[in-house]
């Protein structure tokens, strides 16, 4: 952070100097220029004791569920519940028992399987061929 401060070079002191604000002049404009009079787009609301209060005012641990506390309390704990609980310990029992496609287990007890085929036999475990030559049929010289 601090090695990338110099590439600021002479923006940074305006930066600092001049914070981000608008300036509103307050004085009578003077002259035939006019001012330009900031109306507000809407009227104002009528105040009236049965206005919209915000959720925030009659329940400061708003979750965003339902403007009534108790509803809005348990609809956020049965959403964690599920959201959280339930689809980490169901989700990860699911992908722990999805079948083994890349076949990895499989291969491995079969080669477990040969070794102990080929220590019973007493034959060596590797060989220098990867077929058995005597199995291979290879065609006369005259076929070529």
């Amino acid at each position: 952070m601090l090695t990338r401060l110099p590439r600021l070079g002479v923006s940074l002191p305006r930066l600092l100097c001049n914070p981000p604000a608008r300036f509103v002049s307050q004085s009578k404009p003077s002259g035939s220029a006019g001012a330009a009079s900031v109306t507000e787009l809407h009227p104002p609301e009528e105040k009236s004791g049965h206005g919209e209060v915000s959720p925030y005012v009659k329940n400061p641990d708003y979750h965003g569920f339902s403007r009534d506390p108790v509803v809005d309390e348990w609809n956020m704990r049965v959403g964690f519940f599920f959201g959280i609980s339930v689809a980490l310990v169901i989700g990860g029992t699911f992908i722990h028992y999805l079948p083994d496609h890349g076949m990895r287990e499989w291969a491995r007890r079969e080669a477990e399987r040969v070794v102990l085929q080929r220590e019973q036999e007493g034959a060596p475990l590797l060989s220098e061929y990867y077929f058995d030559p005597e199995k291979i049929v290879l065609p006369s010289s005259g076929e070529q």
